[in-house]
């Protein structure tokens, strides 16, 4: 029994040292290095590899670990954006999607494990042609949301797509604000928030060459929604702000480090409210670099361990 619980308690010392988000191998989808906490946040499921197979846990937030399997191939738990926020989890907490690591910067075949969280058995994989990612999962498990890079010349491009998992297919067309066909989506996930049934998905992107914005998936019905926030100045200091849902899941709010609000933004109108005064490049709060020195170090560590490695990456997005 020791000798099986060995490797996670080398996870958990590598996680006190790595960046919570980072890179598959080679490749150019983030994942989460910690792993994902079910809703209640309770249990928290996380992935160890050795390169030929992964062994895939059920801890307690002691660090007790209840369940395990092992699973041929290399997987991981999705990261979604630069707070560390990981994705892969179903709002009834009962499907866990795990990506297989990408061993090339460009893929041109992706891959994912279906995973049933009562006992960590693998139920479905899919496999589809192109460079996709994990982005989001339906309340219910039975629809995946994937980004798909639709070029290898430029990873900013790419669409989101559904797929029907209790039909097997990816469904046609791409998600998209029907109201706003002109919007351009185009930046880095900054902070992610879920409302508590798992519905409504809402990312802050940094956006360099125009406004920041919130994106708004509802997972449900398929359908997205994009608010721009006014912001002037430079938008390094948007890595400090955090995504929260508020009143029954009625509100989001952007708040700073402090607890102090920046604004808030109300779910059934996409009106804005309260927006606070930005920070000023000046002050020294941009980008957290440190973040990549340690992923470095990690990385150098990691690779050791043959290919357990991660590193740090922003993700463009174009819609």
């Amino acid at each position: 029994m020791l000798r099986r619980l060995l490797p996670f308690a080398l996870v958990a010392l590598v996680a006190l040292v790595a960046a919570p988000i980072a890179l598959a191998d080679g490749g150019s989808a983030p994942v989460a290095a910690e792993g994902v906490l079910a809703p209640g946040g309770k249990i928290r499921y996380a992935t160890l590899t050795n390169g030929r197979s992964t062994t895939v846990n059920a801890s307690r937030t002691n660090g007790v670990v209840i369940r395990w399997r092992d699973i041929r191939g290399h997987w991981a738990v999705p990261g979604v954006a630069f707070d560390g926020t990981a994705g892969g989890l179903s709002g009834d907490g009962r499907t866990l999607v795990l990506m297989q690591a990408q061993t090339a910067p460009l893929p041109t075949r992706s891959v994912f494990q279906i995973v049933r969280t009562s006992d960590l058995a693998p139920v479905q994989r899919v496999v589809l042609k192109g460079n996709f990612a994990f982005d989001a999962l339906s309340p219910d498990g039975s629809r995946l949301y994937l980004i798909q890079h639709v070029s290898q010349q430029n990873l900013s491009r790419y669409v989101v797509r559904a797929y029907a998992l209790d039909r097997h297919r990816l469904l046609p067309g791409r998600i998209a604000d029907r109201t706003q066909r002109g919007w351009v989506m185009a930046g880095y996930p900054v902070t992610r928030a879920t409302s508590a049934d798992g519905r409504w998905i809402y990312t802050l992107y940094m956006r360099p060459s125009g406004y920041p914005f919130v994106h708004a998936l509802d997972a449900v019905r398929g359908v997205a929604h994009c608010v721009g926030i006014p912001w002037h100045g430079n938008q390094n200091v948007l890595w400090r702000l955090r995504l929260s849902v508020r009143d029954g899941g009625r509100a989001l709010t952007l708040r700073w480090p402090s607890g102090r609000e920046y604004l808030a933004i109300a779910r059934d109108t996409w009106r804005i409210s309260h927006p606070g005064a930005a920070a000023r490049s000046g002050s020294g709060s941009g980008f957290p670099w440190w973040i990549l020195g340690v992923a470095g170090g990690g990385a150098l560590l990691l690779l050791a361990l043959r290919r357990v490695g991660y590193g740090l990456r922003a993700r463009a997005a174009t819609n």
